[in-house]
Order: structure tokens, then sequence, then C-alpha cells
């Protein structure tokens, strides 16, 4: 770990690879910065990091690093903005944005904000940055595309829309001066600035600059030890024992492939919720994370503080770790209630790949083809009997979630559901507790 870039939507892994032979770490966050210097790498370059969702990389870290003799550089979006409050320090800032937030000419985190994909896609970046819009419109002004009117009518329009929704034909359709945009348009593809990428291509060539040089006496600050500092750093020095025990955790888990696949799968749309949750605008409240400690602990059977507190030891997790998988958990019910218009097209999709599809509809249509005409049913009885009976398990307090979660309108849509489940499976001939069985056919076909 010679030189360690911190990057994610400003540059993809293999650009940075062809200018700088260096590890590549995801966008920083708090604790990251800490956790490699540690290891004394020649140089720190942070290019991105996050500024909302997850906590944010700590000055002090920075300061540590330098401490350390550790040179850090910082361009283009969160290395911009750290470089910019800590060039004093001796923090090395590289490129416009930095020197635009250095001198005030820009000031809010939400200039070099984007939305971008998940790391399996390689960050790839959703929206554009408002330092590459103001770049963009500046040299559209220079080379004469737009005038002085249509240039501020965009920036204010772009300022406007949140750092999400920055997009270039959003932009121009909000700004509502079609026949003034239309050249800018045509223009755009070709001639639009990436500020950020440009910024942190300077500094990697600046970085293997230096590098290449003797390394150069600074002068450094020692960081206070403060009680937060100390719990990071406490908390970090923790993680090598968590994270080695957890890679055995999951090796065996890989013995049993049929729960592994299940629990990827899940991993892997927790993961794409944040994305999504971040996209819609939805990051759960504390309401939301509240009922989701009351779920778990009721299915844990975790009744008690000190039930929570044992289980937390036994799971290696810290309070702070416990609550962010709570909130991981709500994500997925934003993102799923997000895409609810959708689901259903998608669920029929698994069910054909799952072989279950034909089975279900043979199913469905023999209940619809019964006349149940004027027959009723004790909904009480009907729920207890589904709850109890069929799945083995208490009849919920709150049915209106229940059903929600069943992507159903709510408690009088999932009653009629169960209904209709008790007057098929008795009229049918079938005993109470007869469960939907594969058919390779619908009656009659």
């Amino acid at each position: 770990m010679s030189v360690v870039i911190f990057v994610g939507p400003t540059l993809r892994a293999e650009a940075v690879q062809e200018q700088l032979p260096a590890t590549i770490l995801p966008p920083v966050q708090q604790g990251d910065v800490y956790r490699v210097a540690r290891d004394r790498p020649r140089a720190i370059g942070i290019i991105d990091g996050y500024f909302d969702g997850v906590p944010s990389v700590w000055h002090k870290e920075i300061l540590w690093a330098l401490e350390h003799g550790i040179p850090v550089y910082g361009s283009a979006s969160m290395g911009a903005l750290r470089a910019a409050e800590l060039a004093e320090f001796g923090m090395i800032g590289v490129g416009r944005v930095f020197e635009d937030y250095l001198t005030g000419a820009i000031e809010d985190d939400d200039e070099v904000a984007v939305l971008h994909g998940p790391a399996e896609l390689g960050f790839l970046p959703l929206s554009e940055p408002m330092v590459s819009i103001r770049a963009t419109v500046d040299r559209a002004q220079t080379q004469g595309v737009l005038d002085p009117k249509a240039a501020s009518a965009l920036l204010g329009t772009a300022k406007d829309l949140h750092y999400r929704d920055r997009m270039w034909d959003r932009i121009i359709a909000a700004a509502d001066m079609p026949s003034e945009l239309d050249g800018f348009q045509r223009w755009l593809p070709a001639g639009q600035v990436d500020a950020k990428g440009d910024d942190a291509r300077m500094m990697l060539d600046l970085m293997a600059q230096h590098l290449a040089e003797d390394p150069a006496e600074r002068s450094v600050q020692r960081v206070e030890r403060t009680l937060a500092w100390r719990e990071l750093c406490a908390r970090v020095d923790g993680e090598v024992v968590q994270q080695n025990s957890g890679a055995e955790v999951v090796d065996e888990l890989r013995l049993d492939p049929e729960l592994y696949a299940r629990l990827r799968n899940r991993a892997a749309l927790s993961l794409l919720s944040k994305d999504a949750a971040h996209r819609f605008g939805q990051e759960p409240d504390k309401d939301a994370l509240l009922q989701q400690m009351s779920a778990h602990r009721l299915d844990a059977r975790l009744p008690r503080h000190a039930d929570l507190r044992q289980w937390l030891q036994e799971n290696d997790l810290t309070p702070a770790q416990y609550e962010a998988l709570l909130a991981d958990r709500s994500r997925i019910e934003i993102a799923i209630a997000a895409l609810a218009d959708d689901l259903d097209t998608a669920l029929l999709a698994e069910l054909r790949f799952a072989g279950d599809y034909n089975a279900l509809r043979a199913r469905a249509r023999h209940k619809a083809a019964l006349v149940l005409d004027g027959k009723t049913v004790n909904r009480t009885q009907a729920l207890i009997w589904y709850f109890e009976t069929r799945l083995d398990q208490r009849v919920p307090d709150d049915l209106e979630s229940h059903a929600v979660a069943l992507g159903l309108e709510g408690r009088d849509a999932f009653v009629d559901l169960i209904e209709a489940e008790f007057l098929f499976c008795h009229l049918d001939g079938a005993p109470a507790d007869h469960a939907p069985e594969k058919a390779d056919a619908a009656p009659g076909e």
C-alpha cells in the first residue's frame, strides 16, 4: 500500500491506475484515512467522499496522517473541500475546485455532490456536479453559445435543483427557454466540462511528480487526543479482529450453498436499496429505525435491554453498527415501496424462473371458478386459521403494516384475501391446513 487513492464517481479506477500505480479505495468516509494511515503509505489522495447518509471523513484523521509524515492530497470533490479547510495545516489541494473553496468563490457542499450508482457498477455518476455545470456554462459563454441571460437562467435553475436532480435534460427543461437553449443543447455533448475529473487528473499528475522526487520536510501540528478521537481510534483498531472473524463466518456460510445464495441476494438488495433511498430522497428517520428495532427485538426474542446488549456482543456489533443495520433494513422497505408499481411484473418473472408460475396460475383459476356468492366466513376465525394453522404463528398485532409489506393497499384488502382462501380451502374439500401445492396444469387444461 505505497499510495492510496479514495475515488468513486469522479474517475474510474482504471483511469487512476493509468496515471498513478495506487491502491484504489471507495469514496472516503469516517475512519478510512486513519485506517489506511496506520499502514504508513507513501501518500494519500482524496478525490471522492460521502457527504450524507454516511459519516464524513474527520479533519482530525487527515491531521493525524500529516502528523505521521504522510502527505495527503485533495482535489475535485470531498478532497477539494477538506484540502481548502486544512491547507494551512499542510494538506495539499489541487485544482480549480480547491481554489474556489479556498477563496470562498464557492462554499456549499452541494457544489461537488452527485448521485451515483453502487460500487458494483463502479460508482457510475447519475447526475452533474454543480462545479461542472458552472464550468460548462462559462465555456459556452466564452464560445458564444450562450448569452448572459441564458447562462444566468441555467445556473440559477441548476442551483435550485437538489443535487440528485441535476441532469442536463432536467436543467434545460426547468429553465423553460427552448429557443435560447436550442444551440446549447446541440453543443453540449462535445462541449461540456468535467471540472472534477480534470482536477482529479491534475492531482494524480502532481502526486506522481512529488513521489518521484525526494520527500520534502513539512511542518506539522500534533493532533489533540480528544475523547471522540480516542473512541474513533479504538473502533477502527478493533475492526481487524472483527474482519478476520467475519471472513471465517462467510466461509462457513459458503458450505451451505442454498443459504448463501438466499442471503447473498438479500445483501445485494440491501446495497442497492441505499442508492435507491438516496435517489428517492427518503432516508429512514428516527421513527422508522425504532419500528425496525421493535420488530427485530420481537422476532429475535430480546424483550429486555440486557438481552439486546448481549445479542450485540454475540454478533460483534456496536450500538452505532446496529443502528446502521436498522437503517439498511428501513432502506429496503423504502426502495420496495417506491418500486411497487413494477414489483408485480418482476415477481411474475421470478416465479417463471423458479418454476412455480404454472402451479399458482392453476390454483388462482381454480379458486376464481368457484361460486362463492352468498358464502360468508367469520373474519376472526379466518385470520386465526390462516396464521395459527397455516403459518404456525400468532396473528400480527398490526395487520395494516403486514398487509402493506405484502404489497396490498391495507388491512381490508388483506382480510378479503384470507377470507377467499379460507372459503376456497374448505369448499374445495381440502383440509383446513391445506397449503398451495404445485400443479402441472389448471383443471380442464
